[in-house]
């Protein structure tokens, strides 16, 4: 038996939430903290390049959300005006397309500060940055500061 429509749209409503929750929680400037330069002994270099990674992605970051935004209004708008199930489709199609792009972009982006690191530091660095993600819980609304800075 197929899902309803509702429970679908409900079931995508539930991800999106999901998914900037998980967002929030990994975005922050780690490279700019002393507690993480020094527990990972980073140096001023590698600072420095893991920023200029992160500077080089912001602007096309900043692009996709307010694209992103845009989408999932236009989306909620149609879901709204009760719009045939084909246009709903072609929407929905479009804001994953979209979400998509901004995942890649930010995946590469994380994986190329990674390799501004040594293997010591990476292997340091997962345990550092989930202790920090539980001692900083962010509020849901939160989720893109990124993005939005």
């Amino acid at each position: 038996m197929r899902p309803s429509f509702g429970r679908t749209v409900a079931a995508l409503v539930l991800l999106v939430a999901f998914a900037a929750r998980l967002d929030a929680q990994s975005s922050f400037a780690w490279w700019k903290s002393e507690q993480f330069q020094k527990d990972l002994g980073l140096t001023s270099e590698q600072c420095g390049r893991i920023d200029a990674v992160f500077q080089a992605v912001l602007p096309k970051l900043r692009e996709g959300r307010g694209e992103l935004d845009r989408e999932e209004a236009d989306l909620s708008r149609l879901i709204e005006q009760n719009v045939d199930e084909a246009q709903i489709t072609k929407q929905v199609d479009l804001v994953e397309a979209t979400r998509a792009r901004l995942n890649k972009m930010r995946t590469l982006m994380l994986f190329r500060m990674r390799q501004v690191l040594t293997p010591d530091q990476r292997t340091k660095f997962t345990p550092l940055h989930d202790k920090w993600i539980k001692d900083h819980p962010r509020r849901s609304g939160d989720a893109h500061d990124a993005a939005k800075k």
